[in-house]
């Protein structure tokens, strides 16, 4: 038995899912007959409230094709410094728009209206235009840690007041969604552009769907074939799309329950310096000294567990729909013995 804990975007497509992919109807999406892509696309919308969809191979896609859209060269753009599009993205912002980030340095990877306020620059001629806000929500680098919908309200009133464009990284938003008070629509509200990831806690094998009004769908329909993301029987990936909607969006709970069991487990290991707050399904842990953190996954490894370094003596462990109760208890043995 495998256990992999480096990302949620291991996952496998289950029966139900394949059955839905091989029976999917499919055309040419570049020609915008693709069935089964309007579909999915359709239905993303509609649930965001949002206007119009644009199905993507990758949320790395989805997001630099918004800040495309959304800036000019010589712009900027405010983002948290844990921030995805920061980090690891390639470089992407600077290398597909032209533009450089702001790093704002929010509380667990979530920026305040406040610190955008301090953070706008005032429109001399030397200085950058600050034209876009990005937020990420869930925030990867901070353990999951998720936005409130205040916080996110505030923020949306400081864009409109400022005329900045509101982008938001939802790459684990659903992971967010069953752990708060709002709904997809709620967010469609506030924002200019989401994106969403299909690939991860939903468990689909591809894809990431960004949405906004006509307009700007319509840029970013070519700003996607600009980059290379035009994919044509696209039908098959979207299909899985739809049937993770349909079916893994409430089960995301699962998964935090397990990720909190682990994290209360690991505290009270000797070997285990610190383990972040665990708000979702991501657990970020700072091993001691003694112990370096090539050697933690090696170990690992010799018990058929996979895991990954997030820097210095950071690990995380990422739970998901293919991490089962009988993993959790097995990943938790073999801590215990090391």
């Amino acid at each position: 038995m495998i256990i992999d804990l480096r990302s949620d975007t291991v996952t496998k497509p289950s029966k139900g899912m394949l059955e839905a992919m091989f029976s999917a109807e499919v055309g040419d999406d570049v020609f915008n007959e693709e069935p089964t892509v309007n579909k999915l696309e359709e239905k993303v919308a509609a649930l965001f409230r949002k206007e119009k969809a644009l199905f993507c191979p990758s949320g790395t896609m989805t997001n630099q094709i918004a800040i495309k859209v959304h800036t000019q060269p010589g712009d900027e753009v405010l983002c948290d410094t844990t921030a995805h599009i920061y980090n690891y993205e390639g470089g992407g912002i600077s290398f597909n728009s032209g533009v450089q980030a702001k790093l704002i340095p929010g509380e667990r990877g979530r920026i305040s209206a406040q610190q955008v306020v301090e953070s706008i620059n005032p429109t001399f001629d030397w200085l950058t235009k600050t034209s876009l806000v990005c937020v990420e929500n869930t925030a990867n680098r901070a353990g999951g840690s998720y936005y409130t919908l205040d916080q996110m309200k505030q923020l949306h009133q400081v864009c409109k007041q400022n005329k900045l464009a509101y982008h938001l990284d939802g790459a684990r938003v659903f992971n967010a969604i069953v752990e708060n008070d709002y709904t997809p629509m709620d967010l469609g509200n506030l924002f200019d552009s989401i994106s969403v990831c299909l690939s991860k806690g939903l468990g689909a094998p591809v894809g990431s769907v960004l949405l906004g009004d006509k307009e700007f769908i319509r840029k970013a329909r070519r700003v996607r074939k600009v980059f290379g993301g035009g994919m044509r029987q696209a039908g098959y990936l979207a299909a899985a799309g739809i049937y993770a909607l349909d079916n893994n969006i409430n089960r995301l709970r699962d998964d935090h329950k397990r990720a909190k069991q682990l994290a209360d487990t690991m505290k009270s290991l000797s070997f285990i310096d610190n383990v972040l707050p665990v708000d979702t399904n991501i657990i970020i842990f700072n091993l001691n000294d003694k112990l370096k953190p090539e050697d933690f996954v090696k170990n690992l490894a010799k018990h058929d567990i996979k895991a990954t370094g997030f820097g210095k003596q950071a690990i995380r462990f990422v739970t998901h729909l293919d991490f089962t109760d009988d993993m959790l208890d097995r990943t938790e043995k073999v801590l215990k013995s090391m």
